[in-house]
Order: structure tokens, then C-alpha cells, then sequence
């Protein structure tokens, strides 16, 4: 009989199950959104089992791990059950999925959270208050919406040079280090007239850029170059614009893993195999 080890990120309206078989592979994760933790943890659950159709039995251990953790003490459905901390499993996950031994793991959720991963070693090193919990507030304001695809599909269209202030719209010449592309005040050129479009490129702009300079600052003097993205963010569109070019400004790496929005589930999974060595 197979033994699955169930990984579960609860998070306090969505939460992220997968199974990791005994070798090794993860087993299709998904996610689901409630009112609450516990409605969000046991739809998730039995959805799961259903959809993969696994049986209780065939569930060796269940791991939990997120802020939606703490409100849960009782084993689930009767299975043995234990907690992760949340950053153990950031790194863990960013490590299976990376494949990467020397990182620093971005989780961009409400907020974003820097880990430190070298070798064995995980370590919270800090974070930021930005994340997607401030582009769907400001959303809200400016956008009158803070539904993350329809900001997105106006994204589309924006134009974030009628929004940013770039290093051309103040230099004759590039500076040390800076190409005349380069952002050199977010949203300094708004106007107020300025488009939803250009307004919502603008706002997630602004919320990858931060996060990215954060996480490129957390790792002066550590030599690290390689920085894994995971959370809701890391599935935006504009990552694939936004960080390729600060990584040629600043030489360095960004990674997006395959599950990068499962990662700390999976290292919630993997860390009770890691308990048990």
C-alpha cells in the first residue's frame, strides 16, 4: 500500500494541499478558497482525497503549516498530524523545487518574507509589508476592484512609462550602473488623468519592483545571487518583465519553480521527512 505524506498551507481565506508519494514526487496539488481556516482546510482536504482518489488509509502523516495553522489542534480526520513552521517550509520547498542548495526563498504573499537557504541552514532574515495584500488595498481604491484577473487583464494594456519616472526622463545619459530604462521614482509621472490601465500596470509594478529590491538588498555581503519567487505573486504576468531586468542591472537570478505557488505546502510535507531522519 502506497503512504502519502499530505503538506497543507493554510492560509486564513485559501488553502494549498499536496501529497508527496514515498518517492519523492509530488502528487497534482491544488487550492481552495473559504470564508475561514477551517472550512478552507477540510473543502481542500476532502476535495484532495477525492480528486486523486486517495484513501485515508493510504495517508501515512499530514503536515500543516501557514497563519491558518494555528487555529487547528486536533489531528485531521483522525489521521496523525503535526505542524511545520512556515519558514522551515518555505525553504524546503523552494529547495525541492529549485533544485537550487544557496538561495534566498521570496515568498510574496499578503506580505513578503525572506529565507535564507544555504545548505542545511534555513533562516528568516525578514520581509517586507508589501505584497499582494497591498495591490488588492490600493486596487480597491484606485481601481474600484481588487480582483487580481481583472487587474491583471487591464495590466495588459497599461503603459508604465505614463506612470514611472525612468532614469531618461531625467538624465541625458545613462548613470553608473543604470540603464536610461531603468525606474528611477514609481509613479512619479502619474497624471491624473491617467488611464486604468496604465494604473493597474503601474500598482503591480511597483509592488514587484519593491519586493525585488528588497530581496536584492538582503543579500549584499552574503554572496548570494539566486533568489526564489513563491506565493500567489510569483504567477503574475509581470514578473516575466519586471525581473529579467533587474537581473541585468544587478547580476543576479530570479527563479520561478515549476509549483511555485505550492512550495511551502511541499516543504511542509518534506519537513516530516526530514523529522523522521
Amino acid at each position: 500500500m502506497k503512504k502519502i505524506v499530505i503538506g497543507i498551507d493554510v492560509g486564513i481565506s485559501t488553502t494549498k494541499i499536496v501529497g508527496i508519494d514515498e518517492k519523492g514526487m509530488v502528487i497534482s496539488p491544488i487550492r481552495i478558497k473559504a470564508t475561514d481556516p477551517i472550512t478552507s482546510l477540510y473543502g481542500a482536504f476532502g476535495k484532495y482525497l477525492h480528486d486523486n482518489k486517495i484513501k485515508l488509509d493510504e495517508i501515512e502523516h499530514v503536515m500543516l503549516t501557514g497563519v491558518g495553522a494555528a487555529y487547528i489542534d486536533e489531528h485531521i480526520y483522525g489521521l496523525p498530524t503535526s505542524k511545520s513552521e512556515e519558514f522551515i517550509a518555505d525553504g524546503l520547498g523552494a529547495k525541492y523545487e529549485s533544485k537550487l542548495d544557496r538561495m534566498i526563498v521570496v515568498s510574496m504573499g499578503t506580505g513578503t518574507s525572506l529565507v535564507k537557504c544555504d545548505g542545511e541552514n534555513i533562516k528568516h532574515i525578514g520581509g517586507i509589508g508589501i505584497g499582494g495584500g497591498t495591490l488588492a488595498g490600493l486596487s480597491r481604491i484606485m481601481l474600484k476592484t481588487d480582483d487580481i484577473k481583472q487587474i491583471t487583464n487591464l495590466a495588459k494594456d497599461g503603459d508604465v512609462s505614463k506612470i514611472n519616472l525612468l532614469i531618461k526622463d531625467i538624465s541625458a545619459k545613462p548613470l553608473p550602473g543604470l540603464p536610461m530604462s531603468a525606474v528611477a521614482s514609481l509613479f512619479s509621472n502619474a497624471k491624473t488623468n491617467a488611464s486604468r490601465e496604465d494604473i493597474a500596470k503601474g500598482l503591480i509594478w511597483m509592488v514587484l519592483q519593491c519586493i525585488g529590491s528588497a530581496t536584492i538588498l538582503s543579500s549584499l555581503e552574503s554572496g548570494i545571487k539566486d533568489f526564489v519567487l513563491i506565493g500567489n505573486l510569483s504567477l503574475l504576468p509581470l514578473c516575466r518583465e519586471v525581473y529579467p531586468a533587474m537581473e541585468k542591472v544587478y547580476g543576479v537570478r530570479f527563479h520561478v519553480p515549476k509549483y511555485s505557488e505550492f512550495c511551502t505546502a511541499i516543504g511542509a510535507a518534506l519537513d516530516y521527512k526530514r523529522q523522521q531522519k
